[in-house]
């Protein structure tokens, strides 16, 4: 099984030690991935944007790899800046304040008249506009009651392109086909797991994340539009490391590690489900092609059928199926 120029469009890489211990993870077998702004402090100027590229190039060295690079939305952004700046990123992500991972300087209100400068100019620019979509509801009910305000920017701002980031539910799925203007990504742990897998029996803070893995409901849904390879979703792994402390403590850290085994994953899940290999090509990489308007480095994955055993851990920070036989490995990479 080969896959042509896969992309991971929502990737998580952290900084410093960490992105130093795991940005080769993802850059050995991926043509690419859009990278999280969501730092300390934030990547919001384009000094930082430029600046936190050079040292992912730096961290994933020989590899051949493209960081899509977003910055940190602030409503405060005018036409001036984002022309700017426009050349350096690929998207913009919002987050809403405090919802998740270190977006404690994100939108606290999303009154449209407030957003409309900068997102007028993202129109105009043709910039897309990715969101972590959850209220401060009810964990379960978040993302569902988001949808609304999907609906507020969609039918308010129907040039600009918006991406509904890691979609957990039923009711996102729906969205898709409503709004022209409307897209997804959808990542490989929400395919696989409910909620009951994290916490029905003894809890599991390696499969613990944000937005929280939902009802076997909403797993259908998502895996009913990723098989079929529909042309307005696409993978992205919300790959989220964190130290082993972090994650095996009181307080949990929120964040599901796939990278390594990303592809072998998706490959076991799309044989067991009888998909064929072309909706596995335009879920990994071709929708996000057309989507996002973007042209990978030419990199090609080979796969094969044999077992492999996921390490325990990879520089300290602890897999999805750590410990545990999946049934894909990969052969070879080529390049060019």
């Amino acid at each position: 099984m080969q896959l042509t120029a896969p992309l991971d469009m929502h990737l998580h890489l952290r900084d410093g030690e960490m992105l130093d211990n795991i940005a080769k993870s993802s850059a050995q077998t991926f043509s690419g991935a859009i990278i999280m702004p969501n730092l300390v402090p934030p990547v919001s100027t384009k000094e930082e944007v430029i600046a936190y590229k050079n040292r992912i190039l730096n961290a994933i060295g020989d590899e051949q790899f493209t960081p899509y690079m977003t910055l940190f939305f602030k409503p405060t952004y005018d036409k001036a800046f984002l022309e700017s700046i426009r050349d350096e990123i690929t998207a913009i992500k919002l987050y809403p304040a405090g919802i998740t991972t270190n977006s404690e300087g994100g939108v606290s209100g999303f009154d449209v008249e407030e957003l409309r400068p900068t997102l007028e100019a993202m129109s105009e620019l043709d910039i897309p506009l990715c969101i972590h979509g959850e209220t401060n509801g009810f964990v379960m009910d978040r993302e569902a009651e988001f949808v609304s305000i999907y609906e507020r920017l969609a039918t308010a701002f129907p040039k600009l392109k918006i991406i509904m980031e890691h979609i957990t539910t039923k009711e996102s799925v729906a969205a898709l086909d409503k709004y022209e203007n409307l897209y997804a990504t959808i990542t490989l742990h929400h395919l696989l797991i409910t909620l009951d897998d994290v916490a029905g029996g003894m809890l599991k803070p390696h499969l613990f994340c944000k937005p929280i893995a939902k009802r076997p409901e909403d797993k259908v849904a998502l895996l009913k539009v990723a098989l079929e390879a529909h042309p307005k979703v696409m993978f992205g792994s919300d790959s989220a490391p964190h130290p082993r402390e972090a994650k095996e403590a009181c307080g949990c850290a929120a964040g599901v590690f796939t990278a390594p085994i990303a592809l072998q994953v998706l490959a076991e899940l799309f044989e067991n489900e009888n998909a064929p290999l072309e909706n596995l090509q335009a879920f990994v990489s071709g929708n996000a092609q057309h989507i996002y308007g973007v042209k990978p480095l030419p990199k090609t994955v080979v796969l094969e059928k044999k077992p492999f055993t996921v390490p325990s851990s990879y520089n300290g920070v602890v897999p999805m199926y750590a410990d545990e036989e999946i049934a894909y490995s990969i052969k070879e990479i080529i390049y060019g």
